[in-house]
């Protein structure tokens, strides 16, 4: 559903993403672990067709981004860490807006609407400017317009940025739900828990490499570690750290 083949990114002279390959089948849950500079938010650019790979390819459901940008786009979501949103529209207006854009008709996306306006606690913000809510309260707006057309690919930088303890629950069980039904959900976090109590499979990125891939047992056998993912991440990292040298400045 998601392949990566030998995408890099050079920004001058600083390679931001160097050869990564990656395939993540339909219906699974990934996530990628990385510190910062890590290579996780231009690789996400990237496959959503945001910027143009310096070489390689990413494929949404088959279709490449960069050749088939629109077959590839009408298959996929993208949430970024802070998304943006029309601020002069209402949240329902919103939810229109985008349900529009991916042609869907209005009953499916009054459907979609009840469905997903109560779950995400939408109601008493409907009718106010966005302008006007909160950083929380816009994250879930675009999460839930983000999932109104049902994609086959969700892709989503930071979803926990802004949301309460019991918003981030809705999120995680909506996502979880979304993949069991067959939706591939691409999610980049710095949270370790997040990732371990979410994903099938976590890939490690460090510098700008997926150094690690695996569940998150596999993950503690390969750095060789046997307590926490945290440890066996920063394990990880450290050594690759050290096989590489330090980082240019």
């Amino acid at each position: 559903m998601i392949e990566l083949e030998g995408l890099t990114k050079d920004f001058g002279s600083l390679r931001a993403v160097d050869g990564i390959s990656l395939k993540i089948p339909r219906g699974e849950f990934f996530a990628v672990l990385g510190p910062n500079a890590a290579g996780k938010t231009t690789t996400i650019k990237m496959m959503v067709g945001l910027i143009r790979p310096t070489a390689g390819r990413a494929r949404i459901a088959g279709f490449d981004i960069q050749e088939n940008p629109l077959e590839a786009r009408s298959r996929l979501s993208y949430v970024p860490d802070f998304p943006f949103l029309y601020e002069k529209l209402t949240p329902a207006e919103f939810l229109r807006f985008t349900g529009r854009l991916f042609q869907l008709p209005d009953d499916k996306i009054r459907t979609g609407c009840d469905e997903l306006v109560p779950r995400f606690n939408l109601e008493d913000w409907l009718d106010q400017p966005i302008e006007s809510l909160s950083h929380g309260t816009r994250q879930r707006i675009a999460i839930a317009s983000a999932l109104l057309h049902h994609p086959e690919v969700f892709i989503i930088d930071e979803p926990m940025v802004g949301l309460d303890p019991h918003h981030a629950r809705v999120v995680k069980d909506i996502l979880r739900e979304r993949a069991t039904q067959g939706m591939t959900v691409f999610l980049s976090t710095h949270q370790v828990s997040v990732a371990e109590e979410m994903a099938d499979r976590i890939g490690v990125f460090h510098r700008g490499r997926v150094i690690a891939c695996g569940t998150a047992a596999e993950l503690r056998s390969q750095s060789q570690t046997s307590g926490s993912l945290e440890s066996a991440f920063l394990t990880l990292t450290r050594e690759d750290e050290t096989r590489v040298g330090p980082a240019a400045p």
